[in-house]
């Protein structure tokens, strides 16, 4: 017979373990915030500046080089977010030093399609996340940023297929172009369905993508509070204990 101390033996030297992994995120999901956030409150005030295009190449290169690091938690994810990022940051800046050679619509949808990998993953770990911590309260933040910049870059390839479809009814006519950060403001303005009425959709194609990102705004509110709210409803005090 085998003793209860026998059952508890270690295992072989020779036999696999799986290691515990204490998060899903290669990087800090607080980090990647943070870098964003500050990405894009410093967008505006460079963009009219001598290098002004400069410093949105390197926005763009380094926001998405941080967001494939944040969401390559496993080696098929990075190697698929990898393969999506290099044509984006090649062709952007291979489009600012040779704009005739690689037009803007190329690597603009490269980009749309690296963003849409990077939100779909960091949406998965906040649907799969066991319990809420900072991680995901950052995670859950920086996905609703990258929305705004994916449907962003998806408003700038619209712009340069067709130039007229949007409608600028203030601001001088300088600032009349769907470029640098006019893009993100329009974006940003639609997602949380503020709608000043400064810009204004012109196409049915762009009418549908700004209803598709108003409704994408507020159902991904709904979602992760009806998340939050679940994981903890099902939180139970303990038997004779008090819940604080």
């Amino acid at each position: 017979m085998i003793s209860p101390a026998q059952s508890h033996k270690e295992p072989h030297p020779h036999q696999p373990t799986r290691r515990f992994r204490p998060g899903v995120l290669r990087f800090s999901a607080a980090q990647f915030l943070i870098t964003l956030v500050l990405m894009l409150v410093g967008y505006p005030f460079v963009m009219d500046l001598k290098y002004g295009d400069v410093y949105e190449a390197f926005f763009m290169t380094t926001t998405l080089t941080m967001a494939v690091l944040a969401v390559g938690h496993r080696r098929r994810t990075l190697v698929i977010a990898t393969v999506l990022l290099m044509p984006a940051l090649a062709g952007k800046w291979l489009n600012h030093f040779s704009p005739d050679k690689v037009p803007a619509p190329w690597y603009l949808a490269a980009t749309i399609l690296c963003l849409a990998f990077v939100v779909i993953q960091l949406f998965r770990y906040i649907l799969r996340a066991p319990d809420v911590d900072s991680e995901v309260l950052c995670a859950a933040v920086g996905t609703y940023l990258m929305l705004g910049l994916l449907w962003a870059f998806a408003y700038k390839f619209v712009n340069h297929l067709a130039p007229d479809s949007f409608i600028y009814t203030s601001g001088p006519a300088s600032g009349h172009s769907m470029k640098g950060f006019t893009a993100i403001y329009y974006s940003f303005c639609t997602l949380s369905t503020v709608g000043y009425g400064d810009i204004v959709p012109g196409t049915n194609v762009v009418r549908m993508l700004a209803s598709v990102e108003s409704i994408t705004g507020v159902f991904y509110g709904t979602i992760l509070v009806a998340r939050l709210v679940a994981i903890f409803s099902n939180r139970r005090p303990a038997a004779g204990g008090t819940l604080y």
